[in-house]
């Protein structure tokens, strides 16, 4: 598979949406998770729907009183908390040069 390929199957994300969804699956409330990351809900519910979208997979289960992770949302959390860290050692070691 060359880099075309494998291109067109990965999902289009940024550091923005991993952060928002890293916030949302900590906090386990999405008013709360707008509040962390100093945005609004309505965006915030925007980013995570476009998540979905990518991965063409539920994230969360929603409800009035409740919001949990599906079980592909866990794998996501690892991932995306790996994927912050490693962006802020990346930018930790540019600052230093």
């Amino acid at each position: 598979m060359n880099l075309e390929q494998r291109s067109a199957k990965r999902p289009r994300l940024d550091l923005r949406q991993l952060d928002a969804f890293v916030a949302v699956a900590e906090e386990l409330h999405f008013g709360r998770a707008a509040a962390r990351i100093h945005i609004a809900q309505s965006p915030l519910s925007r980013i995570i729907q476009k998540l979905e979208v990518e991965f063409d997979t539920p994230l969360f289960v929603r409800n009035n009183r409740n919001v949990r992770l599906t079980p592909a949302g866990d794998a996501l959390l690892e991932g995306a908390r790996e994927l912050l860290e490693l962006a802020d050692l990346v930018a930790a070691r540019v600052a230093s040069i």
